[in-house]
């Protein structure tokens, strides 16, 4: 599927942190397409099939690989939407590329280069995170693993930075940093609100600071943003923590369709 990218208002990346079952995939991309195409919002469906990080033994990693890509592919088909998920291996690339139409890098692996070029070399939308312990500047290397294999087809994510062992920040100079690169940048808003190393070993998080972050965000000049959402977060089996409980998201999509028309206001001054 064709990813439109360029447009006036800003693109989102969108959905559960885990394909936790078919109805809750489904459900999901659903809700957020139709809010995106009220909105004019360019919508990328996001899922993981897969959550290789983690802090326990026993926390959830997901359903089983082939599953779960059946699970995005369809909600893409059924919705005539785009869609993404995380790769972790080379061999994973090939496989996921056969299902989704970007690849998202994640953010602890963004200096691998072997999985870089295997990305690249699938021809699909690569969107690499920046890691939590990487500055802005560094991320140029990134970008040019993945063009080396002919793919311009990149986007660079801030999801916060590490500081001490329980925090994240995100830094505002990254987005005018990472854009020199000539690519399109995004705020990957839940997860920078991420509480990490928690004792218990599951991550907290602060996402009442949701709205706040994203305005942030595309103030900074930001051009897509990445929220994670689900219809329950309580019970989310990954990361609920920190995601937006879904019906909350058209409130805020709203709001940041205004700020973003009026930021394009003042560009034009």
């Amino acid at each position: 599927m064709n990813i439109n990218l360029k447009t006036n208002n800003f693109f989102l990346l969108a959905g559960p942190c885990a394909a936790e079952s078919h109805d809750l995939v489904l459900q999901i991309a659903e809700t957020v397409s139709a809010l995106c195409a009220k909105f004019n919002i360019p919508y990328i469906f996001k899922a993981s099939y897969k959550k290789a990080n983690r802090s326990r033994v026993d926390s959830f990693t997901g359903v089983g690989m082939e599953q779960s890509l059946q699970w995005i592919a369809k909600a893409g088909k059924t919705y005539n939407i785009a869609t993404v998920t995380d790769i972790h291996t080379e061999a994973e690339a090939a496989i996921a590329a056969q299902y989704v139409d970007m690849l998202q890098i994640p953010a602890f692996l963004c200096r691998q280069t072997d999985l870089l070029v295997a990305a690249g070399n699938t021809g699909k939308y690569v969107n690499i995170k920046k890691g939590q312990f990487v500055s802005a500047e560094s991320m140029s290397f990134a970008v040019e693993k993945v063009r080396s294999t002919g793919n311009e087809n990149i986007l660079l994510t801030e999801r916060g930075t590490t500081f001490g062992y329980h925090d994240l920040v995100v830094d505002m100079r990254s987005f005018p940093e990472m854009k020199k690169n000539n690519v399109p940048t995004i705020l990957d808003v839940t997860h920078s609100l991420q509480k990490p190393n928690q004792s218990s070993g599951i991550t907290g998080g602060k996402p009442e600071l949701i709205e706040t972050l994203a305005k942030a965000g595309l103030a900074a000049g930001a051009d897509g943003l990445f929220i994670e959402t689900h219809p329950n977060p309580a019970v989310a089996l990954s990361d609920g923590a920190n995601m937006l409980p879904l019906h909350k998201l058209e409130n805020l999509l709203e709001k940041m369709c205004i700020l973003k028309e009026a930021l394009n206001k003042m560009e034009s001054i």
